[in-house]
C-alpha cells in the first residue's frame, strides 16, 4: 500500500507546507480586520496587490502554485493506481449504466434519498429511522418525457469518503459515471452538509457546475515549451508555469491561456484532465418541513437549487422537472414516407445533436446511406425543409431518412 507520507517526504513538500500554513495565518488576521500593520511588517521582501484585505507574497504565491500541482499528482496517483496495482478497495458496484441517462443520488446518510427514489419509481428501496440503511447501489428507473432515466440511490456519504472511509471511493467512483449529480441535502444543516460533500466530490476530480478551463495544452516530441497568453493573466506567470510542466514531465509541450481569469488550480485540471469529470449538479434540499418560511424562500433562491419534502410529498414534481432541465435531452419523431410519425415513442438524444447523431442513435450504419432528411418543427426554417446530416435538430422535432440504399 502507498504510504501518502513517504510520497510527500520523496517531493520535500515540507517547505511548502511551513509556507500553506503561513499564508493560512496571514489571511485569517487580514480577513478579521486585526494586526495589519503585523502582517505589512512581517514580509519584508516585495508585497504584491493588496486584497480581501491582507498583502499577499508573490514568492508564497509562486511555492504554492507548485505544491498544488504535486499534491494534485501525488493524489491521482494515490486514488487511481495504474495498471497491474493492487486495489485494495473492495468490491465496487456493479450496476450497468442504461436507458437515456443516469442520475446518482449522493448525500449524507440519513436526508431521504432512498425515499426520494420510491416515490419517483417503481424500486422500493429500504427505508428506516437510523443511518447507512442503503448498503450498496440501488438502481431505479425514471420514466419521463418519453425518456427512460436510470436513477442510481448511492449508499450515504461520510467525512472522508474520498479517502476511502465508508466505501466512498466506490460511491463516488459511481457518481463519476453519471451525467447529473442530485445533491440531496437536509434543510435544517445546510451550509456544513454541502460544503463537506463538495470538498469531497472536488478531492477526486469531480468539479460541479463548470466547465473546462479555456487553456489549451498539447505535448510533442520535441522543441521545448512554448508558453503563450492571449491576454495579461492575473493569476499565472511564466515561470509558475514552465516549472508545473516540467514536474509533470511535460518538458515539450505547447501552451496557449486564453482566459485571463485562469488560476492555477485551472491550469492543474487541464494537465490532469484524463482524471477530471464535469457533471451538472442540482442541489436538493429536503425536510423543508422542519425550516422557517423565510429560511425556505432564501434557501429556493440559491442557484442550482431545488426544495422538496419527502415526508409531506411537497415538490417532488418540481425535482424531476429541474432534474429534466438540467439533464438537456431532446425528444425526436421519426416517421417514414407517406406514413404519420408515432407520437408516443420518441428517440432522446442530447442538445446540440444533428441529424447524424439522429442516424446513429437509429443504427450506427445509417449514415453510411444517408441522402438527406426531411425535418419538420421548431428547427426547420421551412415545412419541411430538406437538410444533411450537419443540420441541428430541437426538441420535438420529426424527422424523416431518406436512405440512397436501393435493394
Amino acid at each position: 500500500m502507498v504510504n501518502i507520507t513517504e510520497k510527500i517526504k520523496e517531493c520535500d513538500f515540507l517547505p511548502f507546507c511551513d509556507a500553506l500554513r503561513t499564508l493560512t495565518r496571514f489571511q485569517d488576521r487580514g480577513r478579521n480586520g486585526s494586526d495589519s500593520k503585523w502582517v505589512t511588517r512581517t514580509h519584508h521582501r516585495s508585497v504584491g496587490p493588496v486584497a480581501d484585505g491582507f498583502a499577499e507574497n508573490k514568492a508564497t504565491e509562486y511555492h504554492l502554485g507548485l505544491l498544488k500541482g504535486k499534491l494534485a499528482r501525488l493524489r491521482a496517483q494515490l486514488l487511481e493506481p495504474g495498471p497491474g496495482a493492487g486495489s485494495g478497495g473492495g468490491a465496487g458496484f456493479d450496476v450497468s449504466k442504461s436507458g437515456d441517462a443516469r442520475i446518482a443520488l449522493v448525500g449524507f446518510p440519513s436526508v431521504g434519498k432512498s425515499t426520494f427514489l420510491s416515490k419517483i419509481t417503481k424500486t422500493k428501496s429500504e427505508v428506516a429511522a437510523y443511518s447507512f440503511t442503503t448498503l450498496t447501489a440501488i438502481p431505479g428507473v425514471l420514466e419521463y418525457g418519453g425518456a427512460e432515466i436510470q436513477i442510481l440511490d448511492l449508499p450515504g456519504i461520510i467525512e472522508g469518503a474520498s479517502e476511502g472511509k465508508g466505501r466512498g471511493r466506490q460511491v463516488i467512483s459511481a457518481a463519476k459515471t453519471s451525467d447529473l449529480i442530485l445533491m440531496v441535502l437536509d434543510a435544517t444543516k445546510r451550509a456544513e452538509q454541502r460544503a463537506l460533500l463538495e470538498a469531497e466530490l472536488e478531492a477526486v476530480g469531480i468539479r460541479l457546475n463548470r466547465s473546462p478551463p479555456n487553456i489549451y495544452v498539447k505535448a510533442k516530441k520535441a522543441g521545448g515549451m512554448k508558453i503563450t497568453f492571449q491576454a495579461p493573466p492575473k493569476y499565472l506567470d511564466e515561470k509558475m508555469l514552465y516549472n508545473i510542466l516540467r514536474d509533470y514531465k511535460m518538458l515539450n509541450c505547447e501552451v496557449l491561456v486564453r482566459d485571463e481569469n485562469a488560476t492555477v488550480d485551472d491550469f492543474i485540471d487541464v494537465i490532469m484532465k484524463d482524471h477530471r469529470k464535469y457533471i451538472r449538479c442540482l442541489y436538493v434540499y429536503n425536510k423543508i418541513d422542519s425550516v422557517t418560511m423565510a429560511y425556505l424562500d432564501e434557501l429556493a433562491r440559491e442557484p442550482h437549487t431545488v426544495v422538496m419534502s419527502c415526508e409531506l410529498d411537497l415538490g417532488i414534481a418540481d425535482v424531476v422537472e429541474r432534474c429534466w432541465q438540467e439533464l438537456r435531452l431532446i425528444r425526436i419523431y421519426t416517421k417514414r414516407q407517406s406514413i404519420d410519425p408515432d407520437f408516443g415513442e420518441a428517440l432522446i438524444v442530447r442538445s446540440g445533436s444533428t441529424i447524424e447523431d439522429v442516424c446513429d442513435q437509429i443504427h450506427r450504419t445509417m449514415k453510411d446511406t444517408f441522402k438527406y432528411a426531411l425535418v419538420w418543427g421548431a428547427s426547420a426554417k421551412h415545412i419541411p425543409q430538406r437538410v444533411g446530416l450537419g443540420h441541428f435538430v430541437a426538441d420535438e422535432d420529426v424527422v424523416q431518412i431518406v436512405s440512397a440504399w436501393r435493394a
